[in-house]
């Protein structure tokens, strides 16, 4: 069932042709280009690394932190938290300035409870 997408409609499920999705997604990621242009390698890896540190550390991950773990300035780490923040698409922070949620995870709580293979739980976003 890998790379499949079904749709329901009524009482019916229908399989949708992989390329009638696939030009969906690239029509989608086009789009989203053009309105927030493209994530520099800093802010993707910044945003990455929250992603996957969010659940190990179960609460929200400071700037201070952030720059010591990844070896970047605080103060570029901070400009980059800035940037993505203001997309309102990759993450927020609390007022203490620290990370809350990165696209798709939080540390705060939602309905949507996630657990992970390794057992680390957390909520999505």
């Amino acid at each position: 069932m890998q790379n499949t997408l079904m749709l329901g409609l009524w009482r019916f499920i229908i399989n949708v042709p992989p390329f009638m999705w696939s030009m969906q997604i690239e029509k989608g990621k086009r789009s989203f280009e053009r309105s927030y242009g493209r994530l520099s390698e800093e802010q993707r890896m910044v945003h990455h690394f929250a992603v996957k540190e969010l659940p190990y550390a179960g609460k929200p991950l400071s700037p201070d932190v952030i720059s010591k773990r990844m070896g970047i300035p605080v103060d570029q780490i901070t400009d980059i938290l800035d940037d993505l923040e203001k997309r309102m698409t990759f993450l927020f922070r609390n007022n203490k300035g620290a990370v809350t949620w990165a696209y798709p995870v939080t540390v705060e709580k939602t309905p949507h409870k996630i657990t992970f293979s390794t057992g680390e739980q957390l909520y999505a976003a």
